[in-house]
């Protein structure tokens, strides 16, 4: 009987396998294969820890077109914080559909971080001014410095302003993004100020109430909203998702899990039909994108299985040509 090799990937290494260049390009095929009918993603399973309190999420998908399909197992336990370990942990097991043979399994954390920066970066380069060259970033975690580096991808910013309820991260932060990125990263004392002549803005945080005011939001900015993935948990003022183009990466996704949505819905203040497209739709020529320079445009991302499919398949490809991660025989 043949042997089936495993490839196991560490943090380092799927960080080394998938730059950000290659992550945006890897989510723009997965977000066109959603809207296109060409990935099978079922609704992701929630399952809620009691002691101590936290969540597990189980995603799988299935590309056929790529003959891939994957499970991503992660946990989210807030007061891991205070154990000096990562609120997110979990792993990504992917394989070959035509043979069912497990191919890879890689740290999730870091893939989870990388594709959904890079869905923002996908987005921000259909959605976003092409001039765009200042940036603001809530959330000065692992999610907001990859927020950052894929804005940074599709669009010549030259300048960014990072808030987070903790200076000290924020500062942290600054000083990292700056050398990593080549460009000013500043710390802001304040929302409207992180916001002052931002064009594009990306919320990457715990919050559950908006983490900013509409007032303070410049004509034409894009925003990125990855944070909120419950109900009832939002980032975004609902005067802002009213008067914006709203994308999502997938409909009936964003329709059960983002708050950022289903709150100012459930209030009456809009519609589901509110919801203009998906960003697939817009890469497939589908649907239009930015209509105006003076509009504002949402993504919201809920994050899809799919995503995490075609960023371990980048990753496997990224792995195998530089010689990363363990091969085990099974």
């Amino acid at each position: 009987m043949p042997e089936t090799t495993l490839r196991c990937l560490s943090a380092e290494a799927v960080r080394r396998a998938l730059p950000m260049p290659d992550a945006v390009e890897a989510m723009k095929r997965a977000l066109a294969a959603i809207s296109a009918g060409e990935a099978f993603v079922p609704a992701r399973t929630h399952l809620s820890l009691a002691d101590p309190p936290g969540t597990a999420l189980v995603m799988p998908a299935y590309v056929p077109a790529d003959g891939r399909l994957g499970v991503k197992i992660v946990t989210l336990l807030e007061g891991n914080r205070q154990r000096g370990l990562p609120m997110l942990q979990g792993l990504m097991v992917l394989f070959d559909a035509t043979t069912g043979s497990p191919l890879a399994v890689m740290d999730a954390a870091t893939l989870t971080a990388i594709r959904t920066g890079a869905a923002s970066g996908a987005a921000t380069d259909v959605l976003a001014r092409p001039a765009a060259t200042a940036a603001a970033v809530f959330g000065a975690g692992v999610q907001g410095r990859t927020q950052l580096e894929a804005v940074c991808a599709v669009r010549p910013i030259r300048r960014c302003r990072v808030f987070d309820v903790d200076g000290e991260a924020s500062r942290r932060f600054a000083d990292e993004m700056s050398e990593r990125l080549g460009l000013a990263v500043e710390p802001a004392e304040t929302p409207a100020e992180a916001l002052a002549r931002a064009d594009v803005v990306c919320t990457a945080t715990t919050a559950s109430e908006p983490v900013f005011e509409d007032a303070d939001l410049a004509p034409g900015v894009h925003v990125n909203a990855v944070g909120a993935y419950q109900p009832r948990v939002r980032e975004v003022p609902a005067e802002t998702v009213c008067r914006a183009r709203v994308v999502v990466d997938q409909r009936s996704a964003a329709m059960e899990e983002a708050g950022d949505l289903l709150v100012p819905l459930r209030d009456g203040l809009i519609t589901a039909d509110h919801i203009a497209a998906e960003v697939g739709e817009i890469l497939a020529g589908r649907a239009p994108g930015r209509e105006t320079s003076e509009q504002v445009t949402l993504f919201k991302s809920v994050g899809v299985a799919v995503e995490d499919v075609a960023a371990a398949s980048a990753a496997l490809a990224g792995t195998e040509r530089l010689d990363l991660g363990t091969a085990v025989a099974l």
